[in-house]
């Protein structure tokens, strides 16, 4: 772990590393990726230890969103490391006869990485992974919202991990402040977009390329489902994708539901049903339901249903514990649309349902509002499914689930709007911190003296050919069988 005050000494020895070529090295690159697995199989004890006690997280799910999900990466980027890092032929015009052109991936330099609070390991070692893969080295600011994760990242990349190119600094804000006033080749941010527009100001001050991963308000369209087998699976998928992910502090999780007016009866039964049988009569006991990270965010929480037209609006849950920082999934039913709860990310178990007197009205319901991280559609219809995907726009859209395209390597993942901008995993994480490089050869075999001053009109001519590539009229105007371009 480095100091707080004061950062050059860190990032000049990051600077000689990665000057030195060593970052760059394909044996580098796997051993890092092979220190990680090693990592995570030999300290996961510690892990989820750390995120019990920061976030309250079962170790079952810990393992599903932190540690698996991990190792699953790391594998992944292992298995095409080659591949990404292969140069690529490309095309040229036959005009530009005898030559050859191909790209070239190459590292950044020295990248900075910011990570969240509610998935410390996760949203620290997915882009660790992709910066490591693409040859950088790596500073690491985690959270000091869940000050134990933090710890241990920093033990265990320093165990781990080559500490010559990769870092953690940890602190509170002011450690990131500080951290921003110097130059990277690339900052990667997790968070809110508060936080998001100080990082994007910093970096501005150096033109430095920024991804910022944030958040909005995710919405969930739930159609008329008729099959009991649908209905059930569905509503399951829906309390995970609301409440399974860390409490719904996430910011893929779902925000609300914009369902038919008809169906929100049946709705709100099944949700109340399959809530029980998920977290039991007392949610807080059953330990598979994580805690609100601190006191702010749970009176934050709190101060949403406690506003005029919130409270009367609960249709099941609503009892919290603030000793315990705990708040049981909660369902309301039409809050007013102006209403915090309406208007904010909430960032926890509280689930608004809105209705609709026609469900095709879900999509400039969400038109109307910021462009959110992902849209989930719960729906059958494939009109529904193509206008949704047609007239919304969104970092992602998933159908008939919630949440799972985070997992998926072969699917970018990143925002648009206000929910951010970047993307990352998989080939996408390795790309994040690249720079794909143009490299040309050309022979002195052939030349064309009409790219040369001085100028006349046949030369206007050969040059107008040329840039079209009619290369039949190009050879007429020069031979004066031809006087002009068609």
């Amino acid at each position: 772990m480095a100091a707080m005050d004061g950062f050059e000494g860190e990032l000049k020895e990051l600077r000689e590393i990665f000057k030195s070529g060593k970052t760059r090295e394909a044996s580098w690159r796997r051993a890092q990726l092979q220190g990680i697995l090693s990592l995570f199989k030999e300290r996961e004890s510690d892990i989820l230890k750390a995120l019990n006690q920061d976030l309250g997280k079962h170790h079952v799910e810990a393992y599903r969103d932190e540690i698996g999900t991990v190792i699953k990466s790391a594998n992944y980027a292992l298995g095409n490391l080659k591949k990404w890092m292969a140069s690529k032929s490309a095309k040229l015009p036959l005009a530009s006869f005898p030559a050859s052109a191909k790209l070239v991936q190459e590292p950044l330099g020295v990248v900075l990485i910011i990570s969240a609070w509610n998935f410390p390991f996760g949203l620290s070692f997915e882009p660790i992974i992709g910066a490591i893969a693409a040859g950088n080295a790596v500073i690491l600011k985690p959270s000091e919202l869940s000050p134990t994760c933090s710890t241990v990242l920093a033990n265990t990349i320093r165990d781990y991990l080559d500490n010559s190119a990769i870092k953690v600094i940890e602190g509170g804000s002011d450690v990131g402040e500080n951290l921003l006033r110097h130059k990277f080749d690339k900052i990667f941010f997790t968070g809110g977009p508060r936080v998001g527009e100080i990082v994007m100001t910093a970096a501005a001050k150096f033109l430095t390329p920024v991804t910022l991963e944030l958040g909005g308000k995710c919405p969930a369209v739930v159609d008329f489902i008729s099959s009991s087998w649908d209905k059930k699976i569905a509503v399951k998928r829906i309390i995970w994708g609301k409440y399974g992910a860390c409490g719904g502090q996430a910011c893929i999780a779902i925000d609300y539901i914009l369902t038919h007016k008809k169906f929100a009866p049946t709705l709100v039964e099944l949700l109340q049903k399959y809530i029980k049988k998920s977290f039991g009569d007392n949610p807080m006991e059953s330990h598979s339901l994580a805690k609100i990270v601190n006191k702010r965010h749970f009176s934050r929480l709190n101060q949403f249903l406690e506003e005029p037209g919130v409270k009367s609006s609960i249709v099941y849950g609503g009892k919290s514990d603030e000793q315990n920082l705990f708040i049981e999934p909660t369902i309301l039913l039409d809050p007013p649309l102006d209403s915090l709860i309406m208007t904010e990310e909430i960032f926890g178990p509280l689930l608004p349902i809105i209705t609709l007197e026609k469900i095709e009205d879900s999509v400039e319901f969400i038109r109307s509002r910021p462009n959110p991280l992902a849209v989930y559609g719960f729906t059958t219809n494939r009109n529904l499914q193509k206008k949704m995907i047609a007239e919304t726009s969104s970092g992602a859209i998933t159908f008939n689930d919630a949440i799972i395209q985070y997992v998926a390597d072969t699917l970018p993942f990143g925002g648009v709007g206000g929910s951010g901008f970047g993307r990352y995993h998989g080939k996408y994480s390795f790309e994040s911190f690249s720079h794909e490089k143009a490299v040309m050869r050309r022979g002195y075999l052939i030349d064309f003296g009409f790219r040369y001053p001085p100028w006349n009109n046949k030369k206007l001519q050969l040059l107008k050919s040329g840039l079209r590539y009619d290369y039949v009229t190009l050879v007429l105007i020069k031979l004066g069988l031809k006087s002009e371009a068609c």
